[in-house]
């Protein structure tokens, strides 16, 4: 009882986690997407 108990605790907090990395992950990107778009937009307006 207590093996099955432990092991779906660790499951639980495994996909917990990948839940987390993910979402950390595509946050990450699309900050980083933002911070090259606004570099890119900087450098057009001023060499206009």
């Amino acid at each position: 009882m207590k093996k099955t108990k432990q092991n779906k605790e660790e499951v639980k907090k495994r996909r917990e986690f990948n839940k987390g990395r993910i979402f950390v992950k595509v946050m990450a990107g699309i900050i980083a997407f933002l911070m090259l778009l606004a570099t890119a937009t900087t450098l057009i307006y001023a060499l206009i």
